[in-house]
């Protein structure tokens, strides 16, 4: 027979041991909170004002929403040049600059190998899944961590990580070199698809989705306008010289039959609002799918809502069909936070919504309104440059590579030639300062000794990686545009370009706003400080206080 009294004892033992590890981890909680999902949304274009622009037609459970019940940096500026989506996204979830980072532009010029590198391109892997899209990608030509990665570190990878975006570039580069998965849109399928270097094959789940073909479904309801179109009044008229018609139209009007318009162009869903409707239910059903945000350790999604961008590029911020994008990308939102509300809890994720860039007035536009603008051909930048070299130095091709506003020269030849290299940039100053789109030009090499503005210096110096960008950078006066005559476009270093929104919701989030200037790199030391985390590695911003002076 047992004792009574030792089984007693030990009985108590265990109960108070318990209560002893409940106690520790309820402690440790407290001192270490963690959401259970972080969700990042990047919205590409998005220019701050839209916030308030069309804040008339919003309704109550969107954008409103985030500033009535979330915390709102008014004043938030990319700090780097030049202002473009990969570089955009990359400084978000890295909490850097190209200068460090390396993402120094979607494309950029590769001096050893005298090729053009997409951002993400990898040829050691493949694209997983069905369908066309073109290249081979992996997070590789990214020099540092993200908050994502840091994240799955600092939970010893117990973390849960899924980026989702139309473009390749918007999802693997938030999803970091650590992400789990990296999904985007094949559009020639309407498939979403990822790389080898995250899985060997579609999750399950996916594949469901995609035979649900829900690109197809979204394309037959054609693009007509939520509102009767007479109520776009903050836009301009239907029919405007500025905005470009998709292929297989006479005129950029509603309705667009995109029934009959995916016949010629098989991915013109994600130039429509449909691709951000089609992207929130892909992230929808990855958080059922994964279970995310009920886990033992905090999970991430990483979203980037493209379909704003190409209808930007498309038609421009001053058209109908933008607005329209914006009222129904509210819509969407709501439905989205009423979703993380009911299968997440209201109190148990940390959202945050910013953009990768803002964009300039088509040019037509700004000059129809006596605003000076124009539009600039970097081919032209190019062939002007070697001529004028050409005219005072002799025969050769001097200029190698022009990108991203910058001339990459070719140092063989000024070499071989025993040509100074101030000699060079006087020649290339000299004569692009004559042209009406021109502000300054830049010898990067010794921009410490350039007449630019102070904190204009700094933007440019942060954008500058020396393995990977030019020799002297070209900055263009404001409004003047890059290759786009109709439509617009987007990074050079004036507010249109820079001023972005960035909105925090949720878990620990107090309501209010701020006018403290923010910069762009700081939104990932922020979340590293609300997570108790480290931030990533070359981090250079600063943590946004009054998100955390509660």
């Amino acid at each position: 027979m047992k004792n009574p009294i030792r089984t007693l004892a030990l009985l108590f033992l265990f109960i108070n041991f318990t209560h002893f590890l409940t106690a520790q981890t309820t402690e440790d909680d407290q001192e270490n909170p963690r959401p259970k999902l972080v969700v990042g949304l990047v919205v590409d274009q998005m220019r701050w004002d839209y916030l308030y622009r069309y804040a008339e037609k919003y309704g109550n459970d969107g954008f409103k929403r985030l500033l009535r019940e979330g915390l709102s940096c008014e004043n938030t500026h990319i700090n780097y040049f030049p202002s473009y989506t990969a570089v955009g996204h990359t400084s978000i979830y890295t909490g850097s600059v190209p200068a460090i980072h390396g993402i120094v532009g979607n494309d950029w010029y590769d001096r050893p190998s005298k090729k053009r590198i997409y951002c993400v391109l990898d040829n050691s892997e493949s694209i997983i899944g069905t369908g066309q899209i073109k290249g081979n990608v992996s997070p590789r030509n990214l020099l540092t961590t993200t908050i994502t990665d840091e994240l799955k570190l600092a939970t010893n990878f117990k973390s849960k990580t899924i980026a989702i975006a139309l473009k390749d570039r918007s999802s693997i580069l938030p999803g970091g070199h650590t992400a789990d998965a990296a999904y985007m849109l094949d559009g020639s399928s309407g498939n979403f698809v990822s790389s080898s270097y995250y899985m060997k094959s579609l999750p399950s789940w996916v594949k469901d989705f995609n035979a649900k073909k829900m690109a197809a479904t979204y394309i037959q309801q054609n693009w007509s306008t939520v509102l009767p179109i007479a109520r776009y009044w903050e836009s301009t008229g239907d029919d405007e010289l500025f905005e470009r018609p998709y292929k297989g139209e006479s005129k950029p009007v509603f309705t667009h039959n995109l029934k009959e318009l995916v016949k010629s162009t098989p991915g013109i869903i994600s130039a429509t609002p449909f691709g951000n409707n089609l992207t929130l239910d892909f992230a929808k059903a990855a958080i059922e799918a994964e279970l995310m945000g009920h886990g033992a350790a905090t999970d991430f999604l990483a979203v980037s809502l493209s379909s704003t961008d190409y209808i930007g590029h498309q038609f421009g911020p001053n058209s109908i069909e933008a607005e329209d994008c914006y009222i129904r990308l509210d819509r969407e939102l709501a439905s989205f936070l009423k979703f993380l509300d009911d299968k997440v809890g209201e109190d148990n994720y940390l959202l945050f919504l910013t953009a990768d860039h803002g964009a300039a007035h088509a040019a037509d536009f700004a000059k129809s309104k006596k605003i000076p603008a124009g539009v600039l051909i970097p081919d032209s930048v190019k062939q002007e440059v070697n001529q004028a070299l050409r005219a005072e130095l002799g025969e050769g091709n001097w200029v190698e590579y022009f990108e991203n506003m910058q001339v990459y020269l070719n140092h063989a030849l000024i070499k071989e030639k025993g040509i100074s290299r101030e000699k060079i940039y006087t020649i290339i100053k000299d004569d692009l300062m004559k042209w009406q789109s021109v502000a300054n030009v830049v010898d990067l090499d010794n921009l410490a000794a350039s007449n630019l503005q102070p904190d204009l210096k700094s933007i440019v110096a942060n954008g500058v990686n020396p393995k990977r960008c030019g020799d002297i950078q070209i900055i263009y006066q404001p409004a003047w545009l890059d290759d786009f005559p109709q439509g617009t476009t987007h990074g050079t270093v004036y507010p249109y370009d820079t001023h972005i929104p960035l909105l925090w919701y949720g878990w620990n989030v107090s309501q209010g706003k701020t006018f403290v200037p923010v910069n762009m790199t700081d939104i990932a030391p922020t979340l590293a400080a609300l997570l108790h985390i480290q931030e990533p590695n070359g981090s250079i911003g600063k943590v946004i206080l009054p998100l955390l002076e509660r």
